[in-house]
């Protein structure tokens, strides 16, 4: 049967399902034949836009199970606050952060309106690279509006307090309680590629834009973080909300 779709429409597809949650983390996806039946194209065609969807790290293959949605690559930040209330750092096992730069900075077009303010507006930026067993994973650059500086001073001292804005909650009598992470891909910089210990001359990176909301509605954070590696994916995570520890 001749193609009547592109296996780029049947990837966008399929991508779309995905990031809006028709799709979820686990999910079994639709057979090779039940695409093909679908969008009334060739096997080779179907094969190309799974092969798309798995390049973008949306979907794994399980031999003798079929192509399953893959799971979000978030570092579940519902784990990293209840790993804060047990033991006061929200660093995992083997993992240490860095400081790089502390300091005030004009907020660009990225992060003025996660922070519902004006472009140019001055807020406070932490960046740091986090390592692994002493590999470098991530550089993460954390915004903070003043009120956030107000309650937590310590954020402008270059040291790392293991779990910026768990701390900065709990100050301001809040929890967090929504996390939205918008995730693309675009060329790390040549300062990206030195923290990450990368040397080769173009790397992709994946970029994660954390907007952490409290329970009150006032953002706490907006983090991006940058990784090697390629993928595109959007989500929300909804944290229970918890009596705010007493200072």
């Amino acid at each position: 049967m001749p193609d009547n779709i592109g296996y780029g429409e049947i990837a966008a597809h399929y991508r779309q399902q995905i990031q809006d949650g028709t799709l979820s983390p686990g999910d079994l996806m639709p057979s090779m034949r039940e695409v093909c039946e679908r969008f009334g194209v060739a096997g080779t065609t179907a094969n190309r836009a799974y092969r798309q969807l798995k390049m973008e790290g949306l979907t794994i293959a399980r031999p003798g199970v079929g192509t399953l949605v893959a799971p979000a690559i978030s570092n579940n930040i519902a784990a990293r606050v209840a790993l804060y209330e047990a033991t006061g750092s929200a660093l995992g096992g083997g993992e240490t952060s860095r400081i790089l730069e502390v300091g005030t900075v004009g907020a660009d077009s990225l992060v003025a309106p996660r922070l519902d303010v004006t472009p140019g507006t001055p807020i406070y930026v932490r960046r740091r690279v986090v390592s692994r067993g002493g590999v470098p994973v991530h550089v993460s650059s954390s915004y903070y509006p003043p009120y956030v500086i107000e309650v937590t001073p310590e954020l402008t001292q270059p040291t790392s307090t293991a779990g910026s804005r768990e701390l900065a909650a709990m100050r301001l009598g809040s929890p967090q309680e929504q996390v939205l992470e918008e995730v693309t891909s675009r060329m790390a910089t040549e300062s990206e590629k030195s923290a990450l210990g990368l040397t080769t001359g173009d790397v992709v990176a994946t970029q994660v834009v954390r907007t952490v909301t409290l329970a009150d509605g006032r953002v706490v954070e907006v983090a991006v973080k940058v990784a090697e590696g390629s993928t595109i994916l959007r989500w929300t995570s909804h944290l229970t909300p918890q009596a705010p520890a007493t200072p």
